[in-house]
Formats: C-alpha cells, sequence, structure tokens
C-alpha cells in the first residue's frame, strides 16, 4: 500500500501561472494572451480613463470581458510600462 505515487506519476506543479515538471528542468510557459479587438478596445479605453484599477474594477472588467483577473493586471501593467517609455521619450 503506497500513501503517494512515484515521483514520474506526479502532476506538473503549477507556480506562478508557469508549468513545471517535476518542480525542475524547463519551465513549460503559458501560451501567450490573444485579445480581440473588442478586448483591447475596452482595455484601452478604460485605461485612458484611469491608469490603475481597484480589486472591484478589476474583477467587474475581467468578467464583462470574458478575460481572468491576472490578463487584466498583466494587461494594465504593460500598458503602463509602454505608456511611460514612450512619455520619457518625449
Amino acid at each position: 500500500l503506497r500513501s503517494h505515487p512515484p515521483e514520474h506519476e506526479k502532476p506538473p506543479a503549477v507556480a506562478n501561472g508557469e508549468l513545471r515538471i517535476n518542480g525542475k528542468g524547463k519551465k513549460l510557459r503559458k501560451p501567450r494572451t490573444i485579445y480581440s479587438s473588442l478586448q483591447l478596445q475596452a482595455l484601452n479605453q478604460r485605461f485612458q480613463q484611469t491608469q490603475y484599477l481597484a480589486l472591484p474594477e478589476r474583477a467587474e472588467l475581467a468578467a464583462q470581458l470574458g478575460l481572468t483577473q491576472t490578463q487584466v493586471k498583466i494587461w494594465f501593467q504593460n500598458k503602463r510600462s509602454k505608456y511611460k517609455k514612450i512619455m520619457k521619450q518625449g
């Protein structure tokens, strides 16, 4: 009677949205999110209103657009980064 399966039978561990094989080795990243034009339009529109979303706002926007809260959060982080870079250049 085994209490747990051998190492090769364990499912891959998920850490920070990245799949890992047996806790070491190469990271298997999730595929890049492809946003629809409607999603991008709504995200950009919201970004023009405010560069930062409160948790309830993020949850609501994610639900409206059929995205996860993490996808919305990262999109806003990336957009702020690009925006600051553009502003720095002039």
